[in-house]
């Protein structure tokens, strides 16, 4: 009871981080925006600037919302792969919706290439991108699920995700290789990943994959507990395993799939917070772990973004390279002082 109120205390403490980083992540940037006045226009008060009003309502706080979105969603994800894999190395791409939606946007980029002028005509309009990457990682899906009814084996799926995500880069690789410099900048520019780019309808959408997937991660948080103990107690314990595995295949390529869509592929994220959430709260219990994963994953984001903006700078850098390098010496620090993960 004394952990749970410890951790209840964490929780909670998460959640004002998140708050309070939202904010310095508003107020930072290429204009500095004093933190109280970011407050006012939020809080629909007066501000002192009515530029710094339009600042943050039409750019910095949907840039903001999406990086809660994408930092929390893949970090979610990455805690229902790992749990269901039993592998502290599963990811939210292990299934390899994020190749896949690079296969869609290569063929958006890349394809007037191979298929003709006519071909890319089609496809190249608002909403092109955000359609060919959900298409291609549904494709992925769809393939994924049908093997996950077929498979009794947790680790052939995994195997399978893998092996379409190599075959999707394949794709990727051959068409790159035909394709001219200017289209194969746009594809490389678009693998960075964007958390600035959408406008307040598309986080909307967005969001409500985002819901969506996260109720779901809830509402299987007692089958991810019996799956810590193994598929066989699991079983003992009257959780339909098939079932359970197919919900939680569905809210990882909501959440992963959506937020590659919308803000690209986002490397790290995923992998990374749950062993960085154990740290701080060392449960296995995942009514604590989802919460936390969820606060998390959008404090971590949201320093990224605000490292990534170069306060004061008219520059940006790619977050993709930002959530690396931070985050990759930090865990390889946890695994080198702990000599393993908690799992």
């Amino acid at each position: 009871m004394l952990n749970q109120k410890k951790y209840t205390l964490a929780i909670i403490l998460l959640f004002l981080a998140v708050i309070i980083t939202a904010l310095f992540n508003i107020s930072l940037g290429s204009v500095n925006i004093p933190i109280q006045e970011v407050t006012a226009s939020l809080l629909g008060l007066q501000v002192e600037k009515d530029t710094w009003r339009y600042i943050i309502l039409n750019y910095r706080l949907p840039k903001a919302i999406t990086a809660i979105i994408t930092g929390s969603g893949l970090a979610v994800s990455g805690l229902l792969m790992q749990t269901l894999f039993r592998n502290p190395l599963a990811g939210p791409y292990v299934l390899g919706l994020s190749s896949g939606a690079s296969l869609g946007v290569a063929l958006v980029f890349m394809g007037a290439s191979v298929f003709g002028a006519s071909f890319a005509a089609i496809l190249l309009s608002e909403w092109s991108l955000v359609i060919a990457s959900s298409l291609g990682s549904l494709i992925v899906l769809f393939a994924v699920i049908l093997a996950s009814i077929r498979l009794r084996d947790t680790m052939a799926i995994l195997i399978i995700g893998l092996m379409f995500a190599s075959l999707t880069a394949a794709i990727v690789s051959v068409l790159a290789y035909f394709s001219p410099a200017s289209q194969l900048q746009q594809f490389v520019f678009w693998s960075y990943g964007s958390l600035g780019d959408l406008s307040w309808d598309e986080v909307l959408i967005l969001g409500l994959f985002w819901l969506v997937g996260i109720l779901i991660a809830i509402g299987s948080i007692k089958n991810l507990n019996s799956l810590l103990l193994g598929e066989q107690y699991a079983r003992s314990l009257g959780t339909n395993i098939k079932r359970n595995r197919f919900m939680i295949i569905i809210a990882t390529s909501l959440l992963a799939g959506s937020i590659t869509a919308f803000a690209g592929p986002i490397a790290f994220v995923g992998l990374a917070v749950p062993h960085l959430i154990r740290q701080i709260i060392p449960s296995s219990n995942h009514i604590t772990l989802v919460p936390a994963v969820i606060f998390g994953g959008a404090i971590l984001m949201l320093i990224c973004d605000i490292i990534a903006q170069l306060p004061g700078s008219e520059y940006s850098l790619p977050i993709n390279a930002i959530t690396s390098l931070i985050g990759a010496p930090v865990v390889i620090w946890l695994l080198v002082r702990k000599r393993k993960f908690n799992f």
